[in-house]
């Protein structure tokens, strides 16, 4: 971890779940964007084991929230992306984040549009220099949407 402001030397973490957790990986895998992350023991998500292409970890013994906890714990700042009142391990990310006094932006994409989301992204990124981002959002089956929204935002983000 490490204070930077540059969009390159970030590095993206996420627990490998379907949503916005892959959206992430797959977008940081295209562009040859450091990311990681930690997952459940066992690659554990709702469609199945996490493909191995996925730069993840196991985490020995942990289920979704252990993983969560750890993904937070290991960055310097968290973003989650949801549409809508928080709920399940996307509320979860944001109480650990606060419990830990990491810095924390919270867009609920329900209210904004893709060029104001990559605005506050943007904004929050150069204001808290973060050298690892813990990305959260909810699953695929509980944002249908959610995979293309968050891939459009970073598209945005990083199209600056």
């Amino acid at each position: 971890m490490g204070k930077t402001t540059d969009l390159d030397q970030l590095t993206l973490i996420t627990g490998g779940q379907t949503g916005i957790d892959r959206a992430v990986l797959d977008f940081c895998l295209e562009r040859g964007i450091s990311c990681g992350g930690w997952c459940p023991e066992g690659r554990l998500a709702e469609d199945g084991p996490i493909d191995r292409r996925y730069p993840v970890r196991s985490l020995p013994g942990a289920g979704y929230r252990e993983r969560t906890s750890a993904n937070v714990k290991e960055s310097d700042a968290t973003i989650i992306l949801h549409p809508g009142k928080l709920s399940g391990g996307t509320a979860y990310s944001a109480e650990v984040a606060r419990e830990w006094e990491k810095p924390l932006l919270i867009i609920d994409t329900s209210t904004i549009t893709t060029g104001e989301a990559s605005n506050q992204i943007l904004n929050f990124l150069f204001k808290t220099r973060p050298g690892t981002v813990n990305f959260s959002g909810p699953r695929a089956s509980e944002w249908r949407g959610g995979y293309g929204q968050c891939r459009s935002i970073l598209e945005r983000v990083y199209g600056r």
